[in-house]
């Protein structure tokens, strides 16, 4: 199969994974909230279009499917002993030349940076990418959070691959002091990304928990993977990373242990030829969609 979707535990699976196999891995894990994270209603799903976000620990609470897209719970008593061996598996299947993108926010993002810099080597590390946004809660007892932090680092940092000529450009800031050549091309992206969230009734929009726009993922693939390189993302969500993937000539491997994930994705990717589903429906499960979701054409993804 050209793609892979896997409904499993994320350890599990990587440790299957050959050792310098995989030459790009985005992760979005939980961001350690606190809560119970879930969204109700599924909105349309047209390929290509779409976002991500993510599954809860072992042995904490699971998707929920009825009445919801997905519900987990995102609370660790100690979360970087969660996330270490997995981060660990990730840079032993990065290949030689190969990048991670590690897609978190200010809880828990300065801790995690010192944990990659153990497991890569701080030469390793790359760029501390901010992402910001302007939507959401106006808090008046402190700046409000507009941003998120995506760390990169590189297998190799003498080695890596990386094409800022790939990405989609911006606009000037001050338009008049480039030339009219420069303004009609526009500018090579910083390391501060400007870009809208997912609107809440856009076309965009899953109904899978803080989802993650398709233009900041298409713009770390594009950037750090070649045409048919394997695009893995060990928390899935929705399916984001996949889309990116597909939309750029890549092949994906997406794994989620959440059901409400799987569910979105296996509507999500119906109309996509060569996708895998390994562990999904589940072993007594009569479908592969959320009940009670009215787009649900009969389509199945294969077994």
């Amino acid at each position: 199969m050209r793609h892979r979707v896997e409904l499993a535990d994320n350890l599990v699976v990587l440790a299957r994974l050959p050792s310098g196999t995989v030459p790009l891995v985005y992760v979005d894990p939980p961001f350690n909230t606190g809560r119970v994270r879930s969204r109700t209603g599924t909105p349309a799903l047209p390929i290509g279009n779409g976002h991500d976000e993510r599954p809860g620990p072992d042995g904490r609470p699971r998707a929920t499917i009825p009445g919801a897209a997905a519900t987990f719970g995102d609370a660790f008593d100690d979360y970087l002993a969660f996330l270490e061996p997995r981060l660990r598996e990730a840079h032993r299947v990065l290949a030689g030349d190969g990048a991670l993108y590690l897609h978190l926010d200010e809880r828990e993002v300065h801790y995690v940076k010192i944990l990659l810099d153990r497991i890569f080597g701080r030469d390793c590390f790359i760029n501390e990418i901010i992402w910001a946004y302007d939507y959401g809660g106006r808090s008046r007892r402190r700046w409000p959070a507009k941003h998120d932090t995506i760390l990169f680092y590189a297998k190799d940092p003498d080695h890596y691959h990386f094409d800022g000529d790939a990405v989609d450009r911006e606009p000037y800031m001050a338009p008049g002091l480039v030339t009219p050549e420069q303004r009609e091309r526009g500018k090579r992206p910083s390391d501060v990304w400007w870009h809208t969230i997912v609107s809440p009734t856009g076309r965009e929009k899953t109904g899978y928990p803080t989802q993650k726009p398709l233009g900041v993922l298409k713009r770390i693939v594009a950037a750090s993977s070649r045409p048919d390189d394997v695009v893995l993302d060990f928390f899935a969500g929705s399916g984001t990373t996949g889309a990116a993937a597909l939309a750029l000539g890549r092949r994906f491997h997406l794994v989620d242990d959440n059901p409400g994930a799987l569910a979105t994705m296996a509507r999500r990717f119906a109309a996509v030829p060569d996708v895998e589903y390994v562990g999904w429906p589940p072993t007594g499960a009569p479908d592969a969609v959320l009940p009670g979701d009215e787009r649900d054409d009969g389509r199945r993804p294969a077994e």
